[in-house]
Order: C-alpha cells, then sequence, then structure tokens
C-alpha cells in the first residue's frame, strides 16, 4: 500500500531546527549525550539523561526494528509505530509503504522520507527493510 495522506508542515522553532535543516537535506540526525555515550530522540540541547547541555547532533543509520505497532483502519489505513532504532532510542513514526497486515514485532525497518505541505521539510517514516 502506498503512502497518500497529506503531511503538514513540521512545527519549527530554535531547538528543533537543526534537526529539521538536516532533514531539508535528508539526513537524519539524533541526539548524543556527550556525558553517557548514550543516543536519545527527539534531539534537543539537553541530556534526557544527564540534564547536561552536553550534547551533540549525530548522523544516524536510518534502520531499526518495529517495537510495537497498531493499524488504525480508517478511510485513509495507516499503522502508527514505535521503531527501536539500531542506535537504541525508540521513536514514534508510520510504517508506509507495504502491506500493513504483514507488520509484525521485531521486523526490520529503514527510513524513508515522505513530502510535507508548503515546501516544508520531509517527514521521516519507515518501511520494512
Amino acid at each position: 500500500m502506498a503512502f497518500e495522506r497529506a503531511l503538514p508542515a513540521p512545527a519549527i522553532d530554535p531547538t528543533n531546527k537543526a534537526f529539521w535543516e538536516a532533514a531539508a537535506e535528508h539526513r537524519f540526525l539524533i541526539g548524543l549525550c556527550k556525558d553517557t555515550g548514550e543516543h536519545f530522540f527527539y534531539p534537543r540541547g539537553c541530556s534526557p539523561f544527564t540534564l547536561s547541555n552536553n550534547v551533540e547532533l549525530v548522523p544516524a543509520k536510518g534502520t531499526g526494528v518495529i517495537y510495537t505497532f497498531t493499524v488504525a483502519r480508517t478511510k485513509e489505513p495507516h499503522a502508527v509505530a514505535y521503531v527501536e532504532l539500531d542506535e537504541g532510542p525508540r521513536i514514534m513514526t508510520n510504517i508506509v509503504d507495504c502491506d500493513l497486515d504483514a507488520l509484525r514485532i521485531g521486523l526490520p525497518v529503514k527510513l524513508v522520507w515522505k513530502p510535507s505541505q508548503d515546501g516544508a521539510p520531509p517527514i521521516y517514516m519507515f518501511t520494512p527493510a
């Protein structure tokens, strides 16, 4: 099933601007706490582990597995999921461009970018790898 829903433009503010600028170039960044070496998502200027600002944005592989999901059987059926990235963080996203009945927990997935409205940066989503 191809993804066809119109996506609203992301809300960009000073705390997430660097993430969305990278997304406009199809680069997927996640946060790295330089004190603990742990990755986190959503990227922000403060570590969720230490509350330190000793963090940086780093490229992610864009691969992982479905941690959990649900399929909304609405007018436009779609899957909402938590994907566990290879780097560790779990992120909420959509699983797209696939047979929704074939999804399962633990299924390997990879990043895909879907256009948003008004020429804004694309939105990160995942599809079976």
